[in-house]
């Protein structure tokens, strides 16, 4: 495992996290607003999932890298479904355990691993992957081209990586933009646009999905699911964590609607 530099290693308790996420009010939220019970903490829902197996081609025998893997939520469905081999990595060890857990309950120890690692130095060797997916990881990271640098290393010649990411709207005033930060994740600030960090990093952008109405869709059942179970996340949170979970999401939902922030889904292959 490659050591984090202290900016790069976010102040996050993940043990309390996962074991907040795995509560059973938690998963019942989970499954309403992503369609999945993994108790993890992703943004994807399970029809964006299917989107990105149908859009990199998955088949069995094919080897994809899920970065930012946490508990394995969509990277063991994708496997089971797809029949590919997937290689979940994450920095975060107990989210690891619990995605070794499900792989074992899921019977697919033949073909999903996980691996714990800094995504900015992967331990693989060059041209090991067919495909890559990531979603919501570049926005809360601080070194995004590093990241696009290792994707790009490790994948085949004629392989496809594809990302979701949320970013701010291009061309803010001073003012929105200020808001725009302060509603999104820790690093949802970007050096450069996306399709200009990818071509920086050595990839060539084949599509660019707006995904932001559908990602206003979620974080609206999000708001719905916590305020339908507001009596047992209180017992669960306490009652400043769940008001502070409520207003962060109001928060958020509010930017989007507002068009300060936006979320993409990007697909490219390594350039030439």
């Amino acid at each position: 495992m490659t050591s984090l530099s202290p900016e790069q290693t976010p102040t996050i308790d993940f043990d309390a996290t996962y074991a907040r996420t795995r509560a059973p009010v938690m998963r019942a939220i989970e499954g309403r607003v992503l369609g999945c019970d993994y108790g993890g903490s992703s943004w994807t829902a399970r029809d964006e999932a299917d989107a990105m197996v149908t859009t990199l081609g998955l088949a069995p025998g094919m080897r994809l890298l899920d970065i930012g893997a946490g508990v394995g939520w969509p990277g063991i469905y994708i496997s089971d479904t797809s029949g590919c081999d997937v290689t979940l990595v994450d920095m975060a060890e107990v989210g690891l355990r619990i995605a070794a857990e499900r792989i074992a309950t899921d019977d697919l120890t033949e073909r999903c691993r996980a691996v714990l690692c800094d995504c900015t130095a992967l331990p693989f060797k060059s041209d090991r992957f067919d495909a890559v997916w990531h979603s919501d990881v570049l926005c809360c990271l601080p070194d995004k081209a590093a990241v696009l640098r290792e994707c790009r290393r490790i994948i085949q010649p004629g392989g496809h990586m594809v990302f979701a990411v949320v970013s701010v709207t291009a061309g803010l005033g001073t003012d929105d933009h200020a808001r725009a930060v302060a509603s999104g994740t820790p690093f949802v600030e970007a050096e450069a646009s996306y399709p200009d960090l990818l071509r920086a990093t050595g990839w060539t952008l084949e599509e660019d999905l707006d995904q932001t109405d559908a990602y206003i869709a979620t974080c609206r059942r999000q708001i719905e699911a916590d305020t339908a179970s507001r009596t047992d996340l209180r017992a669960l949170l306490g009652d400043k964590a769940y008001d502070e979970r409520l207003a962060k999401w109001h928060g958020y939902l509010g930017a989007l609607t507002d068009g300060l922030l936006c979320r993409h889904r990007f697909t490219a292959r390594p350039a030439a």
